[in-house]
């Protein structure tokens, strides 16, 4: 089986087409790729990189460099790198949306992002708080977000929330959940047969036995006590600082991090450029670049391209599975 994936750049004014550009210049052979996008964003971003491109009607297989098979979605303005405009914001949103709609009906075996520009969505009149949870709803299901290089992977019980609500925000419930859909995807979509979860503690040295905070004693004791008890493989809760040191992660093929910047530090200096972020629990493989638009750079050709890279071919191995 080799899947088809559909890409999607994001925001035309950032990095995304040019990093496109720059994976089409090489047929694959784990997969192939239709993108969703403004056809003139790319070519122009072909042009910035001096680099061939040749769009592909729909139906056709890339076969030479530049070769890229696209479903056009035309701005309403005229793209200018580095410079964005509130006025594509529709057609970033409705070209991600129609690559989702796709995985759905089963056209595509999984999607590939690139990064957006959460501030100009909303400013298009658009509310959105992330392409996660945009396909969480698009989808009706519950998802974890997870991160992954080839270090370590770490999936988050909450995302992006102020830390002073993070305590509130953990949940017997939504742990619960959170690790059942963190187990069924190690299986189902990464062949792991019994995933080994490691689950960190809220609070420093995970509570010091209540005298540090008690939500370990309260929450994730009894949650991880429940689970084990179905047979999943669940260490913890572990103090965070220890938790990512070589030997403890040699045992482990994940991580649960509390909160975004307990868990993610340490993930992106281990391999920030080759990182990618999936959404676990829809019912397609989503995997997105780990990097924002980075406006400073459009346009320059200087941009680097791997996590796009590790991206597509981790949605290609997790489409396999």
């Amino acid at each position: 089986m080799t899947p088809r994936l559909a890409l999607v750049p994001g925001e035309p004014a950032g990095i995304g087409p040019e990093l496109c550009v720059r994976l089409a210049q090489a047929p694959r052979d784990d997969c192939t790729l239709l993108a969703f996008a403004d056809p003139q964003t790319l070519l122009d971003a072909a042009d910035a990189l001096a680099l061939p491109l040749q769009l592909l009607d729909v139906d056709d297989v890339a076969t030479l460099p530049g070769d890229l098979p696209l479903r056009p979605f035309p701005n309403a303005a005229p793209n200018r790198f580095g410079h964005v405009n509130p006025a594509n914001a529709g057609a970033v949103i409705v070209a991600l949306t129609a690559a989702a709609d796709g995985c759905l009906r089963g056209e595509f075996d999984g999607l590939v992002t690139g990064p957006i520009h959460k501030a100009t969505i909303n400013n298009g009149g658009i509310a959105y708080t992330g392409t996660t949870e945009l396909l969480a709803r698009h989808a009706d299901r519950d998802v974890v977000m997870m991160l992954a290089n080839d270090v370590v992977r770490v999936a988050l019980a909450t995302t992006h929330l102020p830390l002073r609500e993070v305590a509130d925000a953990i949940s017997s419930d939504g742990l619960i959940r959170t690790l059942r859909i963190l187990d069924a995807a190690l299986r189902a979509q990464f062949g792991i047969a019994k995933p080994r979860i490691a689950v960190l503690g809220l609070n420093p040295h995970a509570g010091e036995a209540g005298h540090l905070g008690r939500e370990e004693i309260d929450i994730i004791q009894p949650v991880l006590a429940m689970l084990r008890n179905e047979g999943m493989q669940l260490l913890g809760p572990l103090p965070a600082d220890t938790a990512f040191l070589p030997a403890q992660l040699r045992d482990v093929d994940a991580l649960l991090a509390m909160y975004h910047d307990q868990g993610l530090p340490t993930l992106k200096y281990s391999g920030f450029a080759d990182a990618v972020n999936i959404t676990l629990g829809l019912p397609y493989p989503r995997v997105a670049v780990d990097h924002g638009t980075a406006l400073d750079l459009a346009g320059q050709g200087i941009a680097n391209p791997c996590s796009l890279f590790a991206a597509v071919a981790t949605c290609a191995r997790m489409a396999k599975h």
